[in-house]
């Protein structure tokens, strides 16, 4: 149908596509294997069509540098939007992948191609009158599982504090918690996690997160030989994001399964990691990897290869995809606002109940950003 004709077409018309940067400092300075975050970029974008109906996208933008995205919205991709066909999400991601090939496939241009796609998917469902999970497909089904995600490493954080942090979790019903690891070394290492898997008990599932910690193989299976009692789930980002290679070697040399993919992006880096066997749980991110419309290729071509999806952070978005994607898994869950500090930027959280997370029923997302918080943190103005 053309994108010209009938008043549902003529009401889906973008009009305004507008970017804005927020910078929340970390009310601690947190550590993972090798850096510490003081403060959290986010990119936040707003999409408006002819009938009155907006859409929201967001993405992190790291932890400083963060107006990159916003720049990139405003500058590369908004020209491309305004005067289009909303419901054209599919071709307008083409549309703008193309036009950002010499500028960047990955990082700061990625994720701004991804928070339009999420803005315009948002608009959609909300223009239906749907939740996003329902609009994509998704059964009717009121939650899905999660893990908690902590651990982190703070100063003067001892492992008997960090014992108690994993078991606060599973008293309040999650069945799966992941930690960080890769800081230490290997003999403070196993005690840490020894520490977490007498706290939380045998029949709890417990993630490891490297964060990209190890540059060899041999240094990660040192560590490897070590976590292996304490019968880790998963090892998430043993090495560098582009080491695939090295993340296939891992995986052919010990049981524990290894994860990754939250910084990748486009369908053709979690084809390689596939192929490769590299990963067969994909921790792919909506709002890096190139919007929903990219998540959702992504988790088709891992079904063909029998993986499955865990996908990173913003459980506020993934919980639909999660809902709507017959091979994911979990949500990836923060209790509360101390490292995913975006909590603090959104009018409703979401509500869990025994380790499972509500599916949000109002249309699209299913929240709004508050507008206090973020003129309390904004870097700069809609634009």
């Amino acid at each position: 149908m053309s994108a010209k004709g009938t008043n549902h077409d003529l009401g889906a018309r973008i009009e305004s596509v507008q970017a804005r940067t927020i910078s929340i400092p970390l009310d601690h300075p947190t550590s993972f294997s090798t850096r510490k975050v003081l403060a959290r970029d986010y990119a936040v974008l707003k999409v408006r069509t002819a009938d009155g109906t907006e859409g929201i996208g967001f993405c992190y933008a790291g932890s400083h540098g963060g107006s990159l995205v916003a720049h990139a919205v405003r500058d590369l991709f908004r020209s491309q939007l305004v005067g289009q066909n909303a419901l054209r999400v599919e071709g307008l991601w083409s549309d703008l992948y193309q036009g950002s090939l010499l500028h960047g496939r990955a990082g700061s241009v990625m994720r701004a191609l991804s928070i339009i796609d999420i803005a315009l998917w948002d608009r959609n469902a909300r223009a239906a009158g749907l939740p996003l999970s329902q609009y994509l497909g998704g059964d009717q089904i009121d939650s899905v599982d999660a893990y908690a995600s902590g651990g982190y490493y703070l100063d003067g954080k001892t492992d008997q504090m960090l014992g108690d942090e994993l078991a606060g979790y599973v008293a309040q019903g999650f069945k799966a918690v992941k930690m960080k690891v890769g800081r230490l070394g290997p003999k403070e290492e196993e005690r840490r996690i020894r520490t977490a898997r007498e706290a939380i008990g045998d029949d709890i599932l417990l993630m490891l997160d490297a964060n990209n910690a190890w540059k060899d193989l041999p240094t990660a299976l040192e560590y490897m030989k070590r976590y292996a009692p304490s019968k880790p789930y998963f090892i998430e980002e043993p090495f560098s994001p582009d080491d695939i290679n090295n993340h296939a070697a891992l995986a052919r040399s010990t049981p524990i399964p290894v994860a990754t993919g939250e910084i990748e992006a486009g369908r053709w880096r979690h084809q390689e990691l596939l192929e490769k066997r590299a990963a067969m749980m994909l921790q792919t991110d909506a709002a890096v990897c190139g919007g929903i419309s990219e998540w959702r290729r992504i988790a088709a071509m891992a079904a063909g290869f029998g993986a499955s999806m865990y996908p990173h952070w913003f459980h506020d978005l993934h919980v639909h995809l999660v809902a709507a994607t017959p091979n994911a898994t979990y949500v990836e869950f923060f209790p509360d606002d101390q490292v995913l500090n975006f909590r603090r930027l959104v009018d409703t959280q979401l509500e869990f109940t025994g380790g499972r997370l509500q599916v949000p029923s109002r249309p699209g997302l299913g929240f709004s950003f508050d507008a206090a918080a973020l003129e309390r943190y904004a870097l700069d103005d809609w634009a």
